[in-house]
């Protein structure tokens, strides 16, 4: 493995992609803390359609935004052709929380993310601790780890690929519903992780330990441990 530090970084959620309900500043500091302690060199950039459709490639995008409320056509482009350059050079993705709400520029985001929130259909219980749980599907992000708890908003009911393997879900009115996956989209590695409400989430160690592997997946074999 090269000696140079594979780069990283977090997108966080500002102007049309920002909402009164989510701290993105708070996350995607926590998020970048993550990818620090994993190796990466990492930046969080809050102009969002220039860190995406910038020109400027990363090993891995972390993406923590909200749903915009309207349309932008021109940033909305640059969003569009940045994540499908990102993609198709098998550069890794990381899409947290309520980024799932969102990306509604792309011509199929659920085939790229794996599941999305519909609006109308999709909902989430009320706030608080969450026990999630560890399936047993072997995959590196999640081997050797066992169930936890952490106080954070549980997304339910998302509209998911057939072939979607969770690698953690939730329990809800009898029904488990996936929370993090990890996916092969053609040449790169997608990881979609449904937790991440605010800095709570990120405290937990059992949920640090997961985005952090996250990372690492996503980035490739030669990525940093």
């Amino acid at each position: 493995m090269s000696d140079e530090l594979l780069r990283a970084r977090v997108v966080s959620g500002s102007g049309r992609f920002a909402d009164p309900w989510h701290p993105f500043a708070e996350t995607s500091a926590a998020l970048a803390r993550i990818a620090h302690e994993r190796g990466f060199d990492v930046e969080v950039r809050a102009d969002v359609a220039a860190a995406i459709g910038g020109g400027d490639p990363v090993d891995l995008l972390v993406l923590n935004l909200g749903d915009p409320a309207e349309a932008d056509a021109a940033e909305d482009d640059r969003v569009r052709e940045g994540l499908l350059r990102h993609v198709a050079a098998r550069g890794g993705l990381v899409a947290v929380h309520s980024t799932l709400t969102g990306l509604r520029m792309l011509p199929d985001r659920r085939s790229l993310l794996g599941g999305v929130w519909v609006h109308g259909a999709s909902m989430h219980p009320e706030y608080g601790e969450a026990q999630v749980r560890v399936l047993p599907a072997t995959h590196p992000i999640t081997e050797g780890l066992a169930d936890f708890v952490v106080d954070d908003e549980r997304y339910a009911s998302l509209d998911v690929e057939p072939d979607l393997v969770p690698l953690l879900a939730h329990e809800h009115e009898g029904a488990l519903h996936p929370l993090l996956w990890a996916r092969q989209v053609g040449a790169a590695r997608v990881v979609a992780d449904a937790l991440g409400h605010d800095g709570a989430s990120y405290r937990s160690p059992e949920h640090r330990e997961v985005l952090g592997r996250a990372m690492v997946w996503a980035a490739g074999d030669q990525a940093p441990r």
